[in-house]
């Protein structure tokens, strides 16, 4: 997309062919995908993004809308497959589903009014696509989901449904993911019970690093402060920070969401990193790497060079099955697999759903304090899942965290087993 080609006409969806295994000698053991979607503009034929609804077997694919400049269909595939990991490891009553929407032009994040046009446009499609449930994922906030549930609202003649999404704001009855920190939260509940199984490890006066400093990383870099862990790096799209005596948290806090982000930082630092080597922060040396932005993040090219004790990873998909059998058998890093300690979003947004079409759970909830019971339910879902992870890696030292992570989603794929 340029500036003159922000307008938004009606989109439509184009089914993609499924990937064929023919002539292979052996197939995708983790299933098929169940559905894969082009988003285009009818009037121009311009590509808007993807669809991707990956398994259904627990139920509807539940996952995110992502909005960035260079997504593509591969990395939405691997985006909803993630998502049938998190939702059936979690014990909830979803598959996995995700959508990205091709935004690349800055000028879009600064007109609200196109914004919303875009979310209006999108949720007419997804109104025809009742096996994906939206929810707000990078780029994307409760308001927008708020916009697609009033569509549909519009639609059914009711605002009292299950069709437009999860995520939205309090106000209307939702549990907003980043104001409340759900992510975060379950990547702190999964250190915690790492530091309990762990001998040798302990938050206090650990380093940590973390790369994305948003929604995800501010709060999980609060948290772990509290406990005593020094935040030695941080970056986000602007610059990258790193100081082995600890950054000054309450100004990266503060920064972060003004014009130029992190750039603003004041205090000196040992290493500062522009928007062309953001990367190099992931090499710092540090007790627990974050990585907390994009896919990718650790790969064949830098794996080398990390040099931290565990990585804890905030963001979905940020390296793949053969790095970390590298990490952990050659350096001995320890890497906690995304769809076991990030699924606080996931799980909140099944607590608004259960909410919303069963008036029983919903006052029971509401009596205990809607945020605690999630809170609660989320260290409670993931810590169980990390020590039953760690329970089965003892029995083979030869395993990683993510082999055994995967069998336990299959496992649960399997079963209807709810946790809510």
């Amino acid at each position: 997309m340029n500036s003159n080609n922000l307008s938004i006409h009606r989109l439509s969806v184009k089914l993609l062919p499924k990937g064929k295994n023919k002539g292979r000698f052996s197939h995708d053991p983790e299933g098929e995908q169940k559905a894969n979607y082009q988003i285009i503009d009818s009037v121009n034929n311009k590509v808007w993004g993807y669809v991707t609804i990956d398994n259904t077997q627990r139920g509807p694919g539940l996952g995110g809308i992502r909005l960035a400049s260079n997504i593509n269909n591969n990395e939405v595939n691997r985006l909803a497959r993630a998502m049938t990991l998190k939702n059936s490891a979690a014990c909830l009553p979803y598959g996995g589903g995700k959508s990205g929407l091709i935004i690349d032009d800055p000028a879009f994040y600064d007109d609200s009014n196109l914004r919303k046009q875009l979310i209006e446009a999108f949720a007419e499609i997804l109104f025809e696509l009742d096996d994906y449930v939206p929810a707000p994922d990078m780029g994307t906030d409760e308001n927008d989901i708020q916009i697609i549930h009033d569509n549909h609202s519009a639609k059914l003649g009711t605002q009292i449904h299950d069709r437009g999404g999860s995520g939205r704001p309090v106000e209307h009855g939702g549990i907003p993911i980043d104001d409340w920190e759900l992510t975060a939260h379950g990547l702190f509940a999964s250190l915690i019970t790492i530091e309990n199984l762990v001998d040798d490890f302990k938050l206090n006066n650990s380093k940590v690093v973390i790369q994305g400093f948003g929604n995800v990383g501010c709060p999980t870099a609060v948290k772990l402060a509290e406990k005593g862990a020094w935040i030695v790096g941080a970056s986000d799209i602007n610059c990258a920070l790193w100081d082995p005596k600890g950054l000054d948290l309450d100004e990266l806090c503060k920064v972060r969401k003004l014009a130029g982000g992190l750039s603003n930082y004041s205090k000196k630092v040992e290493k500062k990193f522009g928007p062309k080597n953001l990367d190099w922060l992931l090499e710092a040396p540090c007790d627990v790497l974050v990585p907390a932005a994009r896919p990718d993040a650790i790969t064949a090219k830098n794996i080398d060079r990390i040099d931290c004790r565990m990585v804890l990873q905030g963001a979905n998909t940020p390296s793949s099955k053969p790095v970390e059998y590298y990490l952990k058998h050659r350096k001995n890093i320890l890497s906690l697999s995304d769809f076991i300690v990030n699924s606080g979003g996931v799980i909140g947004c099944a607590v608004e759903r259960k909410m919303t079409q069963d008036k029983t759970y919903a006052a029971s909830t509401k009596e205990k304090s809607t945020r605690t019971y999630t809170e609660n339910l989320i260290s409670n879902t993931i810590s169980k899942n990390v020590e039953e992870i760690f329970s089965r890696m003892n029995d083979s030292k030869d395993t990683i965290f993510r082999d055994v992570a995967m069998d336990l989603a299959m496992e649960r794929l399997k079963t209807k087993e709810v946790w809510l």
